[in-house]
């Protein structure tokens, strides 16, 4: 049997990036999935995705995750549907480059909405629900940006996903008599649209430079990719991982590692 052979998880973000990399492993798996996404490309993702799992139950749904109250409507729909929801992905995230000094409070706003209060209202629209089976996890994307390193331009990011830290363990501490385990991943550089846009953003007439530059900083010498995190994920999800919550898990090739990049012999 599947590890996660008929589990129900719902995948914030899940129409490209990290999250599709874990809706993708997730079904490999055997689980059913529900998608949702502010971006329009989620109903071809739902509709890919359905091509290579007919035997599966996957659904989208278009929705702002700063929204509460269409969350709660699209959660009970789900519930009613597809029955018991026994995984929690919270990847939803943005990240925008800009200085502190010139950052305006709307972009602050616009991170703190999506990647801390968009991670707290999804969480609190599903939680009810999982505290109805006998046992649940809820997994938390973090970045080692913010709890590990940061570039500059990153301020607003980096806080919102410190913070995933601090929700992430809060809450475990809250749900472990409840048998619902919270961890967090802490991604570095993964091969998704987010890394592209920051690598145009960082520079626009040369973006692949940007890229190229990243890579070289990381030991292993590549990025990751959306799959290897989705394994991680699975394993977070499955009954495998049994003994953790509140706790953080690091994917970054290693590239947290180094004190310098010119020290050694």
């Amino acid at each position: 049997m599947k590890k996660l052979n008929e589990k129900l998880a719902i995948i914030t973000g899940g129409a490209m990036g990290n999250g599709l990399g874990v809706a993708k492993t997730f079904l490999k798996y055997g689980a059913n999935i529900v998608i949702l996404d502010y971006a329009k490309e989620v109903a071809k993702t739902v509709l890919d995705l359905k091509g290579m799992y007919p035997n599966q139950e996957i659904k989208g749904y278009e929705v702002d995750i700063r929204d509460k109250e269409k969350l709660e409507n699209i959660i009970k729909e789900v519930y009613e549907n597809m029955g018991e929801i026994d995984i929690l992905v919270n990847n939803a995230g943005v990240c925008q480059l800009e200085t502190f000094a010139n950052m305006s409070d709307e972009v602050r706003d616009f991170h703190m909405d999506i990647n801390i209060k968009g991670t707290w209202n999804v969480t609190k629209c599903v939680l009810p629900y999982m505290k109805k089976n006998s046992e649940s996890s809820i997994i938390n994307l973090s970045s080692v940006t913010g709890p590990r390193v940061a570039d500059v331009g990153e301020v607003a990011y980096a806080t919102t996903k410190a913070a995933i830290i601090g929700f992430t363990k809060a809450l475990a501490m809250e749900l472990v008599n409840e048998k619902i385990r919270v961890n967090a991943i802490l991604p570095g550089y993964i091969l998704t649209p987010m890394v592209e846009k920051i690598g145009e953003q960082s520079n626009p007439d040369n973006p692949r430079e940007i890229i190229d530059g990243i890579v070289k900083g990381i030991p292993m010498k590549r990025m990751g990719t959306i799959e290897e995190l989705g394994e991680l994920a699975a394993f977070l999800a499955s009954n495998e991982s049994s003994y953790f919550t509140g706790a953080e898990f690091v994917i970054d090739g290693g590239s947290t590692l180094p004190e310098t990049m010119v020290v050694g012999v």
